[in-house]
């Protein structure tokens, strides 16, 4: 139902497509896609690797393996909805001219992986970095049977086994700097081992019964899983699906019952329906407020701490605990 939703393209995205297939048919590379595991077919010979990625967690990741050797390009900017995210023309240059697309999966680039598909049958390296991941890593969704939560990033123990995988497909496509892209991704697997550390002592401040976030929709599944914390999303796991009168009407009555004294609405997610939530339990003389933005599809200002992966995740933690206690 809703996934034929995300896979139904007109209009723009269907032309877009047609221009790509004809402009690919004469493309001369020969790479493998990203069903493929790496091997010696993804050889690029070039001197600086041409990388164009989806959201801007994998840009920050990318960029930090890659650091000067590649050029990076990410398509998605600041609070942009991944879920909702349609393809401009200049994007189908960028993707014409990649010598690698990496990119989320589990259909979180919903418009974008009927594109990907198409190019991947086409020879162009195409990555799903979650395919680093087995099944036992993801959680199952309830809302699309058969599928799972896209939204991996929350689990640090995920975002290094995608830090393994991008490293790896960026020494086999430039062997010349393998030495360098496994060196630097070391390094900021233990950035990532100490951030859990950190993350881990500061919920620690937080009481476990307080332990309760309502979000703007449902983003931090595996944040739960990591962390212990019980999560309640306003809209399901896509924002395509919007929140209606019942859901605002079913966490109220939530968030009186748990005595919850603040919820978060999110940088990529229109807070209207949250403020709406919260005059609805105001009006019931439940004393709440908004306790802050939180990061979930999409990092912070470049030039800002919550631009980094880490600095967003240290950012998350540090608002929700400090509203919650």
């Amino acid at each position: 139902m809703i996934l034929r939703k995300i896979y139904k393209q007109k209009n723009l995205l269907t032309v877009l497509m047609a221009s790509m297939l004809s402009l690919l048919s004469s493309c001369k590379n020969n790479t493998s896609s990203k069903l493929e595991k790496p091997s010696e077919q993804n050889i690029i010979k070039k001197k600086t690797l041409k990388v164009v990625c989806t959201t801007t967690m994998i840009t920050d990741l990318v960029k930090t393996i890659g650091k000067d050797h590649i050029k990076t390009t990410g398509i998605m900017g600041v609070g942009v909805d991944p879920h909702l995210y349609k393809p401009t023309e200049n994007d189908v240059s960028r993707f014409l001219n990649a010598d690698i697309i990496f990119y989320n999966g589990i259909h979180l680039e919903g418009k974008l992986e009927s594109l990907f598909e198409q190019l991947s049958r086409k020879k162009k390296p195409v990555v799903e970095i979650s395919r680093a991941l087995s099944g036992s890593n993801l959680i199952s969704s309830k809302e699309f049977q058969g599928n799972y939560d896209p939204h991996m990033w929350f689990d640090i123990k995920n975002w290094i086994k995608c830090t393994k995988l991008i490293a790896d497909e960026l020494s086999l496509a430039d062997p010349a700097n393998k030495i360098k892209y496994q060196k630097n991704a070391s390094a900021y697997i233990t950035q990532l081992n100490k951030l859990k550390n950190d993350l881990t002592d500061k919920i620690q401040e937080l009481p476990k019964s307080k332990r309760i976030l309502v979000t703007a929709h449902d983003a931090f599944g595996y944040f739960s899983r990591e962390f212990d914390f019980k999560v309640v999303g306003l809209q399901g796991l896509s924002t395509i699906t919007e929140a209606g009168v019942k859901d605002v009407q079913r966490t109220a009555k939530f968030i009186i019952s748990n005595k919850i004294k603040a919820i978060f609405v999110e940088s990529s997610v229109p807070k209207q329906t949250v403020e709406a939530l919260v005059a609805s339990v105001k009006s019931k003389g439940h004393d709440l407020k908004i306790g802050g933005t939180l990061y979930s599809d999409a990092l912070g200002a470049v030039d800002t701490p919550q631009g980094s992966y880490i600095g967003m995740y240290r950012y998350n933690v540090n608002t929700i605990v400090n509203a919650l206690r």
